[in-house]
């Protein structure tokens, strides 16, 4: 088992993701406060957040549990991304530059989830 979240590769990318993606919503309307902005931060901060909690749990098959949770969430930021784009609150080189930077994440993650996948912990 993974003993120490914080020397994880992937971990470390969400955090740099999620500080990103914490940044440019800063400039979502006001009125966006408690519905976009307030939902894609809860979504990305789950990203890291459930690889640590993952790193906690007893068996490989429940760390597996929350790493296919955060796969979920760095869906749900994706979309939400492109919902933002829509109404006008993101361009489309800042899209282009955060979805490729979450599809980087997800396939470190797949490779992650691989990984703990194959361990013999029980």
């Amino acid at each position: 088992m993974v003993a120490n979240f914080k020397e994880l590769k992937v971990w470390r990318k969400a955090i740099e993701i999620g500080k990103r993606v914490y940044e440019i919503s800063r400039s979502f309307p006001d009125n966006e406060r408690y519905g976009l902005t307030s939902q894609i931060r809860r979504a990305i901060v789950s990203v890291s957040s459930n690889i640590a909690e993952g790193c906690g749990r007893k068996t490989n098959r429940d760390f597996g549990n929350f790493l296919y949770i955060a796969m979920g969430s760095i869906r749900e930021v994706q979309s939400q991304l492109f919902i933002a784009k829509e109404l006008g609150y993101l361009d489309d080189v800042i899209l282009d530059e955060l979805d490729s930077e979450l599809e980087e994440l997800a396939k470190m993650l797949t490779g992650f989830i691989k990984y703990v996948s194959g361990l013999n912990i029980k």
